[in-house]
């Protein structure tokens, strides 16, 4: 895989994860908040799977799995916080 495409994928998910936190930090409410930490979960998510397939390191993909289903159970208990107040 060329460099200059690494580096452009690399540069995108940065872009994407940087704009997440800008509405974390800056957002109105907490379904907004909430919203941020679920996208840069995924984005993360992607960028392990990409690591893997760049380096070769397939252990990434499991750690992007449980990090995935943690994070799917995590947002799932802020929901219902923020829905009911448990």
């Amino acid at each position: 895989m060329s460099e200059t495409i690494i580096f452009v994928f690399l540069a995108v998910i940065s872009v994407g994860i940087f704009l997440c936190l800008l509405r974390l930090l800056k957002g109105p409410t907490a379904p907004d908040r909430a919203v941020a930490v679920d996208t840069i979960t995924t984005t993360v998510v992607a960028l392990l799977v990409f690591l893997g397939f760049v380096f070769k390191r397939y252990v990434y993909l499991d750690v992007a799995l449980v990090y995935s289903l943690l994070s799917f159970v995590g947002l799932v208990a802020i929901a219902r916080f923020l829905e009911r107040g448990i």
